[in-house]
């Protein structure tokens, strides 16, 4: 889509909030796989662990909003400074592709860093095409994961399936 709209798309990988180390390492090796059949460029960014244990990891897992909004802002940061190291006029994200990220306040993120360095935010709504991206991506044998990235994440997807779960057997109990 956005190369149908004049972009030439260069990823920029900066996740310091990935635990443990060896699910960052699949998830980077993946995306260097992928980026490297598609041709396209990949720019690996400063991860700054500290940073992230210290502004993002005390926010804990009570709120997920703030949590995230943190995390977004560490991770886009860097971003935006690579997009203006480099020389790009405009930057976009990823970060809000999933339907179980924080779209809007993703986007806002974005947009203030982008405004604050002078670059034009891209934006747009992918998450319509997820599916569609799931199923292309399990056709190309692609690691998939089912969390976002950090421990808290990790969490709570944890606790999600295991809701589903007991709601599943409910559902079962029920019937009878």
């Amino acid at each position: 889509m956005l190369v149908e709209e004049g972009f030439e798309p260069i990823i920029c990988w900066t996740n310091p909030n990935i635990q443990p180390a060896d699910e960052h390492g699949r998830r980077l090796e993946e995306l260097r796989r992928w980026t490297a059949m598609m041709d396209i460029p990949l720019i690996e960014a400063h991860e700054d662990y500290a940073a992230w244990e210290h502004s993002v990891a005390p926010i804990g897992a009570h709120e997920r909003e703030r949590r995230c909004r943190a995390c977004y802002g560490l991770r886009l940061a860097e971003a935006v400074r690579v997009a203006e190291a480099e020389g790009f006029g405009h930057i976009a994200t990823t970060l809000a592709v999933s339907p179980y990220q924080l779209f809007e306040t993703c986007n806002d993120v974005l947009t203030r860093l982008a405004a604050a360095h002078g670059l034009t935010p891209v934006i747009r709504d992918f998450r319509p095409w997820y599916p569609e991206a799931t199923r292309r991506s399990r056709e190309l044998g692609m690691y998939r994961q089912n969390y976002c990235g950090c421990r808290f994440s990790a969490a709570e997807a944890a606790l999600d399936r295991i809701r589903l779960r007991d709601e599943r057997r409910a559902a079962k109990q029920a019937k009878r």
